[in-house]
C-alpha cells in the first residue's frame, strides 16, 4: 500500500506482552515506521495486566499482542463488553531457566562444566537467588509454575516444585518482568524463569528443559495438560503449549494503521524479525470469530 493511499501522520498504539520488549522497540517498531510512514507508540506489560487495562478502559490500543491466548477471556462476550472477538495465534516459545553470568554458582548452571547435577537441584541449593514473575500479572508467571508441576511428574520426584518454588505467591522470587533480565545481569539474582526468545534476544545463558515440560512442543500436549492452576477468580489454567497471539480490539482510534502494523508484524519482514528473535513460527490460527477479521488479514491464511 502505498504512503497517499492513508494517512500516514496517525500513530498507531500497540500493547504488547513484556517479553518483546526488544524485538518491538528496537527492530519490529522501527522498521515499520520506515516502510509505512506511521509513528509507533508501544506499551508493555504482562498480558494479564494489559488485558485488564483494556477492560477497565485504563488503555485503548489498536493493536494488542499477548503471550496468552487466556488473556482474550477477560476481553470477549456480552460481560466483558466484546472488547475483543477475535485473535490471531502466529508463534510459539517454550520456557527456560535463564542464568547470571556473574552468579557464584555460575560452573554448575554452565551445562558445558555442570557435569551430572540436574539444573533443578543446582536450583535446590542454598543461597540461589531465584526470579520468576508474578502469576497473577503476568502468563509467564503461571507457566513457570506449571513447568516446574511438569519437573515434579517428568522426574518422579513430587517435592521439586514447592523445594524451589514455594508458595505459588512467593515474594522473595517474584518481581516484575521489565527487571528481571537487568537483575540477572547485574548479579543481584542467580537464575530465573524466562522465554526462549527473552533470553536469546538479550544474549543471556540459559538452560533448556526438557521438551517434556517447557511448554513448547505440542506433541507433548496431553503431558502439560497434567499440571493446573487456579487463579484468583478460582479458574483452573491447565498447562498447554504457549503461543504468542494478537487482535485489533473492536473499539480503536487508528483501524487503518492498526491492520498495517499487523500485515507488517506477518509479513515477510516482520517474520524475519520474529524468527531471528528465538519465536517460532507456526501455521497461523485464528480463534473467536472468523468473520470479524480483518479481510486483508485473512489473507495470510491462504499463505
Amino acid at each position: 500500500m502505498t504512503s497517499d493511499s492513508f494517512n500516514t501522520s496517525e500513530r498507531v498504539n500497540v500493547a504488547y506482552a513484556g517479553s518483546l520488549v526488544n524485538l518491538i522497540e528496537n527492530k519490529l517498531a522501527p522498521n515499520f515506521e520506515r516502510a509505512t510512514g506511521y509513528k509507533y507508540q508501544g506499551k508493555a506489560a504482562g498480558s494479564t495486566v494489559l488485558a485488564n487495562a483494556i477492560r477497565d478502559k485504563i488503555i485503548q490500543p489498536d493493536v494488542f499482542i499477548s503471550a496468552s491466548t487466556k488473556a482474550y477471556e477477560r476481553l470477549s462476550g456480552a460481560a466483558n463488553g466484546k472488547e475483543v472477538k477475535w485473535s490471531l495465534v502466529f508463534a510459539s516459545t517454550s520456557m527456560v531457566i535463564g542464568y547470571s553470568p556473574v552468579s557464584q554458582f555460575i560452573d554448575r548452571f554452565n551445562p558445558e562444566v555442570a557435569g551430572t547435577v540436574p539444573w533443578y537441584q543446582v536450583l535446590q541449593q542454598p543461597g540461589v537467588r531465584l526470579g520468576r514473575t508474578d502469576p497473577t500479572l503476568d502468563p509467564k508467571g503461571v507457566y513457570t509454575i506449571l513447568v516446574m508441576q511438569l519437573a515434579s511428574l517428568y522426574y518422579n520426584q513430587s517435592d521439586i516444585k514447592q523445594t524451589i518454588l514455594g508458595l505459588d505467591i512467593n515474594q522473595t522470587q517474584i518481581f516484575p518482568e521489565a527487571d528481571l533480565v537487568a537483575y540477572l545481569k547485574d548479579g543481584n539474582l542467580d537464575a530465573g524463569f524466562f522465554y526462549l526468545n527473552e533470553v536469546l534476544d538479550v544474549d543471556l545463558p540459559y538452560i533448556s528443559l526438557p521438551a517434556e515440560i517447557n511448554l513448547g512442543d505440542p506433541n507433548h500436549s496431553d503431558f502439560y495438560q497434567q499440571a493446573h492452576y487456579q487463579d484468583a477468580q478460582g479458574q483452573t489454567i491447565a498447562g498447554e503449549p504457549i503461543l504468542y497471539s494478537l487482535t485489533i480490539p473492536t473499539k480503536v482510534e487508528n483501524y487503518v494503521g492498526a491492520v498495517e502494523f499487523v500485515k507488517y508484524l506477518l509479513g515477510s519482514n516482520g517474520r524475519q524479525l520474529l524468527l531471528e528473535d528465538g519465536l517460532s513460527m507456526i501455521p497461523l490460527q485464528v480463534d473467536g470469530d472468523l468473520s470479524s477479521v480483518p479481510q486483508e488479514l485473512l489473507n495470510f491464511l491462504r499463505m
